[in-house]
Order: structure tokens, then C-alpha cells, then sequence
């Protein structure tokens, strides 16, 4: 297995994960209505998707440090079959439980593909693991648009979740018959073991990640109600953040080839506070969407360097992306909430403070994204 097909197989898998898990997203207000939910009751069902992750990837960590990545990816035709779940609920009740078993299997799904692209990396000896989360964005973006497109052609979300997990399965078996046969470790460690460096990649993750969460779950509603935009302009704040993000980890690898890991993740969190600065002080739609558009540019690196940091200084990188990868996604989680709160009590302008706030922390612990030293006994 030659480590240019291992690449493209990897590639795959994350454009069909990312294509797989926003489509059943975008037709959520059709599953709302289809049981009557108030937006209280969504959300609580939606929580279940983080908290089936953040369950998974600790216990997945520790399979693939044993069984290697390929073990799990192989199983990514199954996880895409998960997204149909959503659209057999018939009350509150089995939805959170299939919006828990979609988070898992995203979950699972995401730790073994980022360990196989630590691997990938490593046998190739090309930087690339930027562009394997920029295969993913525009996965995201092209589920999106398949969803779209049947939520206006009037198709429900059962036929239209199920063509989808059809087609992303199938492209998931097309690929993984080529991906990089890693070998695990039966004796190795379940958890990663920690350490000062670990904790600060896990502190950048969540920085870059509840930067990321604030701008899905917010920027539409500061665009309407803090930046006055039309109802047509607010979705486009989200839109801009997404293209630019996509666009910038395809440039990522480069640039970090060029002036080294921690000075990209370095500019990269200071541009991210910066836009968001820009959106925050000036509050028109024009300068919103160019700022959310400049903070989507400037995350796009952050948090895959902290992945790759935390996967290429492991012999084992399986529970140390775990442990990152985890610590990112409770950031996600949680600060989408607390900006609400902090709009409560204030209002969304200066809970938004929060955001540039913690892309200055990220900044500041940028250096703990560094390239490994080399091997003793490598090239």
C-alpha cells in the first residue's frame, strides 16, 4: 500500500464524514416539525449529540492505540448509516437517543480518521494533515447542499437521510480498501498520560473550537438583531466563516511548511480574534460577514495543529487525540450556552467579548504547537 493512495483513501473518509454529519443538520426543522417540538425540546434532544461524542472518544482513543486506526475506519460505512436515525424518531425521547448514537458514531468516526491521518502523514514525510480537515469543511458544505436542495424540492428527511447515507457509505467502501494498514499496540496505554504540553493543546482546542461553536449558533442571530441585517444577509455571516475556513486549511499546510506549526496556529488564533473584533465593534452586516469571513480564515489551522501536535509526539497517538480532541469539543459544547447567558445578563455584543478573548489565550499557548523534534535514528 503506497502512502499516496493511503492519502487519497484518508481524504475520502473525511469528506464523506463531514458530508454524512451536516446533512441531517440541515433538515432538523423538518424533523422538529415533523414531532412537534418547541425549540426547548430541540435543543435538549440536540445536546445528546455532543455528549454521545465526548462519551465515544476517550473508549476509541484507547481501541485504536490497540488495534490501530484502520480497525475503526473501516467501520465508517456503519457510522454513516447512523445519520438516518434522526429521521425514525417518533417523540422527544428516541430522538435524543438517535441524536446520542449520530454523536457516537461522529465521534468514533473522527478519532480513528485523524489517528490514520497522523499515520498517513508519517509515512509520506509531506505535511498534510490541514488538508484532510479542509476535506472535511467541504464535505460539510456539499452535505449541506444536497439537504438543501431536497428540503426545496419537498423530499422528507427519511428518503433524502437515507439516499445520503447510501451514497457516503458506499464512497466509505471505495476508500477504505486503501487506507494505511497501521498497526496497534495490544499493551498500549487507554489513556493518554499527562502532561503539561497535552493540557495546553487541549486548552488551544477548546479555544479554537467554542470560537468555532459561537459563530453556528450566533452569528446569525448578532447579524439580525445586534448588525441589523436582512433576513436574507444574516445566514450569510455562518456561510463566509465556513468558505474561508474550507479555503484556509487548504493553504494551511503550506504556510505552516513554510514558518513552522506554532507561528501558524500563532497568526492564525490572532487573525480569528481580530475578525471577530471587527464584527463586534463596528456591528454592520458588511463588516460582520467580512469579520466572521477573516475568523474562519484565521481558526481554519488552529485546531488541526492541535491535533497533530498532539498525534505526531506520541508513539501512540490514539488516546492523545482522544484527550485533545475531547477537551476541543467540550469547548463546543459549552460555549454556545455561556455566550447565552452572558447575553442575558448583558447583552450579545459584549458576551461575544468572550470569543477574541480565548483566540488571545490560544495565541498565547501557540507554542506547544510545535513541529516533533526528529526520531533519534531518523533522517
Amino acid at each position: 500500500m503506497t502512502a499516496g493512495r493511503a492519502r487519497t483513501a484518508v481524504t475520502g473518509i473525511f469528506f464523506v464524514n463531514g458530508a454524512a454529519f451536516s446533512g441531517w443538520y440541515a433538515r432538523l426543522p423538518a424533523i422538529q416539525d415533523k414531532l412537534d417540538l418547541s425549540p426547548g425540546q430541540l435543543g435538549l434532544a440536540l445536546f445528546a449529540a455532543p455528549l454521545g461524542l465526548l462519551c465515544a472518544q476517550p473508549a476509541v482513543g484507547a481501541v485504536v492505540a490497540r488495534r490501530g486506526s484502520r480497525s475503526v475506519v473501516r467501520l465508517a460505512p456503519l457510522f454513516s448509516a447512523a445519520i438516518v436515525l434522526p429521521a425514525l424518531a417518533t417523540n422527544l425521547g428516541t430522538l435524543a437517543l438517535a441524536v446520542l448514537v449520530v454523536g457516537a458514531a461522529n465521534g468514533s468516526l473522527d478519532i480513528a480518521m485523524n489517528a490514520q491521518g497522523v499515520a498517513v502523514e508519517r509515512a509520506s514525510g509531506t505535511r498534510m494533515f490541514n488538508s484532510l480537515h479542509a476535506a472535511f469543511s467541504f464535505g460539510a458544505l456539499a452535505g449541506a447542499g444536497l439537504a438543501a436542495a431536497a428540503a426545496a424540492a419537498g423530499v422528507a428527511p427519511l428518503p433524502h437521510l437515507a439516499v445520503s447515507a447510501a451514497l457516503c457509505a458506499g464512497g466509505a467502501l471505495v476508500f477504505i480498501r486503501r487506507l494505511l494498514p497501521d498497526e496497534g499496540h495490544p499493551g498500549a496505554r487507554r489513556l493518554a498520560r499527562p502532561t503539561w504540553r497535552l493540557a495546553a493543546l487541549g486548552v488551544v482546542a477548546f479555544a479554537a473550537l467554542l470560537a468555532e461553536g459561537s459563530v453556528f449558533d450566533w452569528s446569525g442571530v448578532f447579524l439580525d438583531h445586534s448588525a441589523g441585517a436582512a433576513a436574507g444577509v444574516a445566514p450569510l455571516g455562518l456561510a463566509a466563516f465556513s468558505l474561508c475556513m474550507g479555503l484556509g486549511r487548504l493553504s494551511a499546510d503550506g504556510i505552516a511548511e513554510r514558518v513552522g506549526s506554532a507561528a501558524t496556529a500563532r497568526g492564525g488564533a490572532v487573525i480569528a480574534a481580530a475578525g471577530i473584533g471587527v464584527a463586534i465593534a463596528v456591528a454592520t452586516p458588511a463588516a460582520a460577514v467580512a469579520g466572521f469571513a477573516l475568523m474562519g480564515a484565521g481558526l481554519s489551522a488552529v485546531f488541526p495543529l492541535a491535533l497533530r501536535a498532539a498525534g505526531l509526539d506520541e508513539d501512540v497517538p490514539g488516546p492523545a487525540l482522544a484527550a485533545v480532541s475531547t477537551v476541543g469539543y467540550a469547548g463546543f459544547l459549552t460555549g454556545p450556552p455561556v455566550i447565552g447567558a452572558l447575553a442575558d445578563a448583558g447583552s450579545l455584543r459584549s458576551a461575544l467579548l468572550l470569543v477574541p478573548s480565548l483566540c488571545l489565550v490560544a495565541a498565547a499557548l501557540s507554542g506547544h504547537v510545535r513541529d516533533p523534534r526528529p526520531r533519534a535514528g531518523s533522517g
